[in-house]
Order: structure tokens, then C-alpha cells, then sequence
């Protein structure tokens, strides 16, 4: 599958090239390789996987015949409401309904024909509760586990995982694990599942450097590989596109490089940008997010925007109108050993859990602390104008540390020598003793504590309302003893905090296409051959984030629907 740039004959051809291998570029080869089609991948990093590898690889496709499991009332047009009350006008209507209509096609035969499985979990709700149409179940779809012996030395292929997000060095974790971890001791069948994950690893750690059984983005990611790994599909690494030549059909070839070494390779159908997105493009970065621009992403690094640049080249539209121009999580920041920045993104492990509260730059609150991610990084955005919110503070004390963690300090760590001396955990004897060593006001922090904990004992916040929706109180403890699993009194010294910053997950700004993934020009007509899904197109939620896996499923959707339009414009012109 994998081959070498200077190995491509002179006049190598394929129907499809595909740019990009997140979820949006592995699942457009697939869908291509599905339809009989000779597929080239074109991956710019030596991994493949981009950020999907280091996500949870949820995916939110409404429909699916997974959701009439556990959600049988969810239909498409609850659905639809709900995208209409949290999207609006931040995106084109007729996309998302485009996205509604093809998702359930697009899940059921990558499971019908692939090794691409998914299952949905009891209860995984939509972010926007308070929107008409949020469900509780249903929409959001997990991969499977995978086994990744069965992907040979393509396994060392995938994009590690974040490891602040693993265990012992690298042993991947879900959320089901996790559950099983919590209650090994106190369950037979958590031990006993707890024995079984810990015992393959330590096996797969003494025959090689990483575990094999993937789970979240890995598994969504190993689990295409397999699948393309058997059909007519060739996979190019630490490779780039210097340029698109078009000619009578549109797109007709492209120019690769690595190194010095360049081939051209024909493609008679054209070119799927999945390339990522713009984030890191050198200049694009800076003139589209807000101020202060974030420094830190905890995104893959392959998404540098020059695909666009190629498409704005041909004549392609690049759409600012979203609400925001990329997706946004509050982040912290700790150098590790080998000299690199672990950028840790704060989704759910800490923020919504009882104990915990964050402040301003001067000690007050100014958030729900227990809302999305994205919201988060929109409210640290919009109070920053007025106070500094960039960074603020999470803080808890020694009970929430110890229960819950804080950040990439994880639950139960009894040695906290080494975050404290780094300067990434600060810790002070007393909640004045803390705010001293954090620089923020004594009196404000004692006081937004103090409004914490009398929110803990009524299990109202009446400041902020956290806790308020099915969605923050289900990322809460279920085992909490009060009345508001998401709040819990701040009294055990010594206190604790961790600074947030604000960190892109992913681009909402992109490339304007239509219903059919086409790239669309000035005059809104379709660039010939030119396609594009994935964080290279904008967004279809326009900048909001309605739930978990809003990003991926649209991702695999576009790219059955690019791959559809591309094969069927084949169809039509042998037809002639």
C-alpha cells in the first residue's frame, strides 16, 4: 500500500487523488476504492491519520441504524430543528440537510462493505441541551476497538496518540476503560476486564514499541487502513502537492515533491482536498483568529493550508462568515522531558467534575465552567476584551485532585514533586497562600471559592447555572453525594490550580463547496475535479459546535458524497 515517490512510473495515472489522510481523506479513498476506482493517498507528515488518530474518533451522523438502539424517538427532522436552532445562518442550509440525507447511506455501507464498525453508548449527549431537537443517545457513534496486529507495519503508521492521554507510557484508553478502571477492586468483571487490557499491553510493550489494540481515533483510523490496505489504493508519505495542472476536464494532473525528487501523476477524475485545514498556514493563522491569536494547538501538525492556496489559486472561495473561524478547547501547557510542549486540551476530565472552579485574571468567575469545550475557549475569547480571561485559572483542592486530577495531573498521583517544580501545577497551603503563588487577588478567589461551594451544598448556580443541562451533568460524577454532580464544595487544603489557555482543535473557516463536496468559485460554479471535505471545507455547522463528533461525521459524509459526484461525473461522460 505504501510506496515510494520515486518509485511512480512516468506516467502513472489514477481516477482519484486524494489529499490528505485524517478521517475526511482515508474515508474518500475508501468510498473511491469501493467503487472500483484506482485511489493515490497524499500524506505530507511520515503518519497517517492526521488529527482524527489523535481524537476520540466520535462521529456524529444523525440517522444511522444505531441510533433506533438506544434512541428509537430520534428522527431527521428532530434532527434538522436542532441543527437549524444551534447552526442558524453560520452555514448553508441545503449542506446540512445535504449531511442528514446521505449520512445514514454513508455509515451503513462502510459497515456493510468495510472493516469500519462503529457502536453508539447509552447515554452520549448533544452539547446544545437547551436547543429544540438535542438528544441524549443516539447521534454520536464510537469506533470499535481494533486489533492492530492485523495491520502489520502499517500499525507504526498511525499517528501515536496524545500521551498525556495515555497510560504507562502509551496504553490507549476509552471511555469504557476507563469506567472499568475506576472499579477495579470493587467489580469482578472491571477487574477482570481491567487484567485483560493491562496484560495485552504489557505483552505488546515487550515485542515492540507501542500497544496494539486501538481504541478512539486510532481505531477509527486503523480500522480504514485495513480496509484500504486490501484494495487497488497506493498511500504516499512525507509527500506534498507543489501544484494542480487543469486542463479540457478540469484538474488532470498533479506535481508531487518529497525532497528533490518531483513526478507528476495524471488523475482522470480529479483531486479530493482532505488536507486538513488552515491552521497552521503561515500567515492565514494570524489574519483569521481572534486576538490575543493562540500559540497552541493540540491538533496534528499536517494542516497547513497550502491545498487551499492551490484551490484559491484556481479561482476557490475561502469562506469567513462562521461564527467562529475554528473550533476552539481550553488548553494547558507543560514541556516534556524530550524538550517538547504537551498542549493538553480540557474537554471533560476536570472542568465539569465537582471541586473545581475557574477565575480570571483577577480571581473571579467568569464561565460555566461545566459547558462545552468550545463555548469555553468562546468565553475566554469574549471576556478577555473586557478583563484577562487569556489565561485564567482551574482550580480545586487536594479531595478534587485526588478523585478527578487536574489536566495532565492524573487522578490519584501521589507524587506532585515534579508538576510543582515545573511551575505546572501551583499549589498553596491556603486558597491566600495560592492566589499569591498565581498572581490573582486573594479576596475574589476566597470569594468565587465561597460561591462554589454554597452552589455545591443548593445544586443551583445561580451566577453562572452550572450544571444545568443533561449535557454538563452527565460529564459529572454519577457518585457524587450532592444534589448537582457537577458542583462540590472547594474546603481541602492544600489548594490547587492549573493555568488554561486557549487552543484551536480544528478549522471552521475553509474552502466554499456545495451540496455535492464541489469547490465552488467567485461565481458559485464547481471547480472541474476539484473537491474538498474534512476542515478544508467550511464548515457545515458554520463555527457552532452542536455536539461530540461534529468534525468526523461530516467528514465521512462529505467524502461519500465528493467520492458519489466524482464517479457519477465519470458515468455521465462515458455516457456521452
Amino acid at each position: 500500500m505504501i510506496v515510494a515517490l520515486e518509485a511512480l512510473s512516468p506516467d502513472a495515472a489514477y481516477d482519484l487523488v486524494v489529499v490528505g489522510s485524517g478521517a475526511a481523506g482515508l474515508a474518500a479513498a475508501l468510498f473511491a476504492a469501493l467503487e472500483g476506482g484506482r485511489v493515490l493517498i497524499v500524506e505530507r507528515t511520515e503518519f497517517v491519520g492526521g488529527t482524527t488518530a489523535l481524537s476520540a474518533g466520535t462521529t456524529w451522523v444523525p440517522g444511522t441504524r444505531h441510533a433506533a438502539t438506544v434512541a428509537a424517538e430520534d428522527d431527521r427532522a428532530t434532527a434538522s430543528r436542532f441543527l437549524d436552532g444551534v447552526v442558524g445562518d453560520h452555514a448553508p442550509r441545503p449542506l446540512r440537510e445535504a449531511f442528514l440525507d446521505a449520512g445514514p447511506a454513508a455509515i451503513e455501507r462502510l459497515e456493510r462493505e468495510t472493516l469500519v464498525h462503529f457502536r453508539p453508548y447509552a447515554t452520549h449527549p448533544d452539547y446544545e441541551q437547551q436547543v429544540e431537537g438535542a438528544t441524549l443517545r443516539g447521534r454520536a457513534l464510537e469506533p470499535l476497538p481494533f486489533d492492530g496486529r492485523r495491520l502489520g507495519p502499517l500499525l507504526h503508521r498511525i499517528r501515536p496518540p496524545i500521551p498525556e492521554f495515555t497510560l504507562f507510557g502509551g496504553m490507549m484508553v476509552d471511555r469504557t476503560d476507563v469506567g472499568h478502571l475506576l472499579k477495579i477492586g470493587r467489580s469482578l468483571r472491571s477487574t477482570a476486564h481491567a487484567a485483560a487490557i493491562l496484560a495485552r499491553y504489557g505483552l505488546d510493550r515487550s515485542r515492540g514499541p507501542r500497544g496494539t489494540r486501538l481504541v478512539m481515533g486510532n481505531a477509527l483510523v486503523g480500522r480504514f487502513l485495513a480496509s484500504l490496505a486490501t484494495r487497488r489504493v497506493d498511500l504516499l508519505v512525507e509527500t506534498e502537492v507543489d501544484r494542480l495542472e487543469t486542463g479540457a476536464t478540469g484538474i488532470e494532473a498533479l506535481v508531487l515533491r518529497r525532497g528533490d525528487t518531483t513526478r507528476k501523476v495524471a488523475t482522470r477524475l480529479g483531486v479530493v482536498d482532505a488536507a486538513g485545514g488552515f491552521n497552521r498556514h503561515p500567515t492565514r493563522r494570524a489574519e483569521l483568529l481572534p486576538a490575543p491569536v493562540p500559540d497552541w494547538s493540540p491538533a496534528a501538525p499536517g494542516h497547513t493550508g497550502a491545498m487551499q492556496d492551490l484551490a484559491l489559486g484556481l479561482g476557490a472561495r475561502f469562506s469567513t462568515a462562521q461564527a467562529q473561524p475554528a473550533f476552539w478547547a481550553p488548553v494547558s501547557l507543560r514541556r516534556r522531558g524530550d524538550g517538547t510542549m504537551a498542549v493538553f486540551p480540557h474537554f471533560v476530565l476536570d472542568r465539569s467534575k465537582p471541586g473545581t472552579v475557574c477565575v480570571d485574571g483577577g480571581g473571579r468567575r467568569f464561565v460555566d465552567e461545566a459547558i462545552s469545550y468550545h463555548r469555553f475557549g468562546e468565553a475566554m475569547f469574549a471576556g478577555h476584551a473586557i478583563r484577562p480571561t487569556i489565561p485564567c485559572l482551574i482550580v480545586t483542592d487536594a479531595t478534587g485532585l485526588r478523585r478527578y486530577g487536574l489536566g495532565q495531573v492524573r487522578m490519584g498521583t501521589r507524587d506532585l514533586s515534579g508538576p510543582i517544580a515545573d511551575g505546572y501545577l501551583i499549589e498553596g497551603a491556603s486558597l491566600a497562600e495560592l492566589a499569591a503563588k498565581a498572581g490573582v487577588p486573594a479576596e475574589a478567589l476566597a470569594a468565587s471559592v465561597a460561591e462554589i461551594n454554597a452552589a455545591a451544598a443548593s445544586g443551583v448556580d445561580p451566577a453562572l447555572g452550572r450544571g444545568a443541562t443533561a449535557y454538563e451533568r452527565h460529564n459529572g460524577d454519577s457518585a457524587h453525594p450532592g444534589p448537582n454532580p457537577t458542583l462540590g464544595e472547594i474546603v481541602t487544603p492544600p489548594f490547587y490550580a492549573v493555568r488554561l489557555h486557549v487552543g484551536d482543535i480544528g478549522a471552521a473557516a475553509g474552502l466554499v463547496i456545495d451540496a455535492s463536496a464541489r469547490v465552488l468559485d467567485g461565481d458559485d460554479r464547481p471547480i472541474p475535479g476539484l473537491w474538498a471535505c474534512g476542515n478544508e471545507a467550511a464548515s457545515i455547522m458554520g463555527g457552532t459546535y452542536p455536539g461530540p463528533g461534529i468534525t468526523i461525521g461530516p467528514a465521512i459524509v462529505f467524502a461519500h458524497l465528493a467520492v458519489a459526484d466524482a464517479f457519477g461525473r465519470r458515468a455521465r461522460e462515458v455516457g456521452r
